[in-house]
């Protein structure tokens, strides 16, 4: 059985922050760090830390650490982004236009190569690089590009038929920054991104702090 299939979830939604803090040790030339070093760059504590790692192999050297270079090349490829992805946005309004220039996609091992609108004013503008391509052309793009994980960026009653382009197109893998709830495939994995709603929850703490305070 694939070991990375038993990793709990909560542990591979915290090694994407591993990676992120221990690339920023090896840009401050750290060639070691611990488990309480980890932590404390990455908010956590040093026993989730050493739990966490412990689920994706043997690694480090009790007393001295954990090697920069090798933990980030064992966590990219326990994430597969080792080889890099190949990404499709669709929108390009505000929130797929800030995703073209956001340096640390490709930083992280994704790499955007296509991006749809249905705007008849934006198809066949240049967008960092690329061609705005029309939606009707999802499937045969997608396809020939080889993409892997689409991102959906259009508006709420756009992103269930955008989803059902990329699914018919054999993308397995979709980021919904939509406000809509998709329907898809068992086989599909959504990952949904809510501003409003991690603003809410966020909300909800500070009545709380609110509340301790008078």
């Amino acid at each position: 059985m694939d070991r990375n299939a038993q990793i709990p979830l909560a542990t591979i939604q915290r090694l994407p922050a591993y990676l992120r803090c221990l690339l920023q040790a090896q840009a401050q030339q750290m060639p070691l760090v611990n488990s309480n070093q980890i932590a404390e760059m990455c908010g956590g504590n040093a026993a989730q830390v050493r739990k966490d790692l412990s689920y994706i192999g043997e690694l480090g050297t009790r007393g001295i650490g954990y090697d920069v270079g090798d933990l980030i090349g064992h966590i990219s490829r326990v994430l597969g982004i080792v080889e890099g992805r190949r990404v499709a946005v669709v929108g390009y309004g505000r929130l797929g236009s800030a995703l073209l220039g956001y340096s640390g996609l490709p930083e992280r091992g994704f790499d955007i190569v296509a991006v749809f609108d249905n705007d008849a004013a934006k198809i066949g503008t240049s967008a960092d690089g690329l061609i705005v391509l029309g939606t009707d052309r999802i499937g045969s793009e997608l396809r020939d590009r080889g993409v892997e994980i689409a991102i959906i960026a259009t508006p709420a009653e756009a992103a269930q038929e955008a989803a059902n382009k990329v699914v018919a197109a054999g993308v397995k893998a979709i980021l919904n920054l939509a406000p809509a709830v998709l329907n898809v495939a068992a086989d599909v994995a959504v990952r949904q991104v809510s501003l409003s709603t991690d603003l809410q929850i966020l909300s909800f703490y500070l009545a709380q702090v609110g509340k301790s305070d008078s």
